[in-house]
C-alpha cells in the first residue's frame, strides 16, 4: 500500500510539471505572435523598397493648419481641390479630412487604401477617351473616375495606359495646350521627370534643375505648383523654371488657417492679396474702400493702400468668419448665421449698441445667407441665398423681404458687392461683373470671367 501511495504522489507530481510546462510554452507562442503582430505594424511605417514612406491615418484626426506634407493634389470635375494624405482626403480649402474611401470606394476594393501616390484630372482634346477623367497612381497601378465613377476594366498597371513611365510615382499633373505644346502629362518621381505625350505616347525625360522634389502637384488657375512639405513652388511646365519669391507657405495661400509664425505686414498683405481660397464676404463702402473677408482674416483697398488684419482685432464682437457684408450710409451690417453685427466705419471702427440682432429682425430674412449687398445712393438690400436674389427696403418699417428674381448662371455665389463699375459677383477664385442688379438676373450670356487675386487684389503670382 505504502509503495503505491508514492507511485500515486509521483504520477501527480508528473502531471503538474506536464500542465506548468505546457502554459509556460502557450504564453511563450502567445507572446511571440503579439511581438511578430507588433513587429508587423511597425514596418508599415517603414520606407518601402521603392524609398516612399505611406503612414497610415486609418480613424486619425487630421489637422492640415499644423503643416503636412500632401501625398497628392488633383482637381474634380467641380474645379474643387482633393488633397490626399495617408487614406484621409480634404476636399476644398477648408474642413476636415474625411476617409478616401467614402468618395472613391473603390480604391479600397481593389488595392488596400494606404495611401494615393499621384492624381491628376485630365485635359486633353486628343484623347476624348480619356478627357475630364480624374485619374489616381497606387503602387503600380492607375484607376480612372468619371463622374465619380470607376470606368469599366479598371485599374490596370501604369505601363498599359501610360507606357514608358514608371511605378511607385510622387506626382503628376496635366498640361493642355497650348501650355505645352500637345496635350501632355507631366510625371515626378524623385528628381526625374517625365512628359507623356497624349497624342504620340511619346515619352520625354526633363531636368529641371530650379524644382524642388514635389510630392504633389497640381494645375490651379492656369498656373502650376509643385508641393514639397508644407510649402510650394509655381513652375514653368514647359522648362520648370520657378520665378518670383518660393517656396511659400501651403497654409497661406491653399488652405484656411488662422495665424502662425511670425510674418511682417507685408507677409499679410500679400496672403490676402493672392490666397486660393475663396472669399467670404465682400463690400465696398461710400468712400469706395473694399473690404473683403476670409476665414478669421480680412484685406481693406483704399485707393492703391492695403491693408490686412484679423477680423476679431477690428471687429472683436464678431471674432472670426462671416456669411455677409454689406454698406449702408456709413456702416458695415456683418451678417453671421442668424445675426447681424452693425459697425460704423472709421479708424478705429464702432460696434453699434443693442447689436447683434436677429437677422430676421433686421432684413426679415432667415438666415443663412450667401451674399448681400447696396448699390450706392439706393436703399434696396440685394440678398443671395442660393440663387434667390431678395430685395429689403431698408427705409421701410418693418423690412420684409420681396423676391426679386433668380440667378441662372451660377448655382451658388460666394460673395457680392456694388460698385462704380455695376454688380461684382464672386464665385470661388473668379469673379464675374453686372452692369446692374437687373442685368444680373436677366443676363443670358455670361460675362468675362476674371481671376479674383490677380484681376481684383492685384496680385502679381
Amino acid at each position: 500500500m505504502r509503495g503505491g501511495s508514492v507511485l500515486s504522489r509521483r504520477t501527480l507530481l508528473t502531471m503538474k510539471l506536464v500542465q506548468t510546462l505546457s502554459l509556460c510554452l502557450a504564453l511563450s507562442l502567445s507572446l511571440a505572435a503579439a511581438s511578430h503582430h507588433m513587429e508587423g505594424h511597425a514596418q508599415k511605417d517603414e520606407p518601402e523598397p521603392d524609398g516612399h514612406k505611406h503612414e497610415l491615418h486609418h480613424g486619425a484626426k487630421l489637422d492640415r493648419c499644423e503643416g503636412m506634407e500632401f501625398d497628392a493634389v488633383a482637381v474634380n470635375e467641380e474645379g474643387i481641390p482633393y488633397f490626399f494624405k495617408g487614406d484621409h482626403l480634404f476636399k476644398g480649402f477648408h474642413g476636415k479630412a474625411e476617409p478616401s474611401n467614402e468618395t472613391f470606394p473603390e480604391l479600397d476594393d481593389h488595392h488596400h487604401l494606404g495611401h494615393v501616390d499621384a492624381a491628376f484630372r485630365m485635359h486633353s482634346e486628343d484623347s476624348p477617351d480619356h478627357h475630364d477623367h480624374q485619374f489616381f497612381f497606387l503602387d503600380t497601378k492607375v484607376f480612372s473616375y468619371y463622374k465619380h465613377k470607376l470606368e469599366k476594366d479598371y485599374p490596370k498597371d501604369i505601363s498599359e495606359i501610360f507606357p514608358g513611365i514608371p511605378d511607385h510615382l510622387d506626382a503628376a499633373v496635366e498640361c493642355p495646350k497650348p501650355d505645352c505644346t500637345d496635350d501632355t502629362v507631366i510625371f515626378f518621381k524623385g528628381d526625374e521627370i517625365y512628359h507623356f505625350n497624349m497624342k504620340t505616347k511619346k515619352v520625354d525625360e526633363k531636368e529641371f534643375k530650379s524644382m524642388p522634389n514635389c510630392t504633389g502637384a497640381f494645375r490651379y488657375m492656369d498656373h502650376y505648383y509643385c508641393f514639397h512639405g508644407h510649402q510650394f513652388s509655381k513652375f514653368d511646365p514647359v522648362t520648370g523654371e520657378v520665378h518670383g519669391k518660393y517656396p511659400k507657405e501651403t497654409r497661406d495661400y491653399f488652405m484656411r488657417c488662422t495665424h502662425f509664425g511670425q510674418k511682417s505686414t507685408d507677409d499679410h498683405i500679400e496672403r490676402e492679396q493672392c490666397s486660393r481660397v475663396h472669399l467670404d464676404a465682400i463690400t465696398s463702402d461710400d468712400d469706395g474702400s473694399v473690404y473683403a473677408f476670409r476665414g478669421h482674416h480680412f484685406l481693406s483697398i483704399t485707393g492703391d493702400k492695403f491693408h490686412s488684419d484679423t477680423i476679431e482685432s477690428a471687429f472683436k464682437e464678431l471674432h472670426c468668419e462671416v456669411d455677409a457684408v454689406f454698406s449702408y450710409e456709413g456702416h458695415l451690417y456683418m451678417i453671421k448665421d442668424n445675426e447681424v453685427f452693425v459697425y460704423k466705419v472709421g479708424e478705429p471702427h464702432t460696434h453699434l449698441e443693442g447689436y447683434p440682432k436677429p437677422l430676421k429682425e433686421v432684413l426679415g430674412i432667415e438666415g443663412p445667407v450667401d451674399a448681400a449687398f447696396v448699390c450706392a445712393d439706393h436703399h434696396i438690400a440685394h440678398v443671395i441665398k442660393g440663387q434667390t436674389v431678395y430685395d429689403v427696403d431698408l427705409k421701410a418699417t418693418p423690412r420684409v423681404p420681396v423676391k426679386e428674381g433668380t440667378i441662372t448662371h451660377f448655382k451658388k455665389v460666394d460673395a457680392a458687392m456694388c460698385g462704380p463699375k455695376g454688380v461684382t459677383v464672386v464665385i470661388g477664385n473668379h469673379y464675374y461683373q453686372y452692369a446692374s442688379p437687373m442685368t444680373m438676373m436677366m443676363a443670358r450670356i455670361m460675362p468675362e470671367q476674371h481671376k479674383v487675386s490677380q484681376e481684383l487684389f492685384g496680385c502679381d503670382h
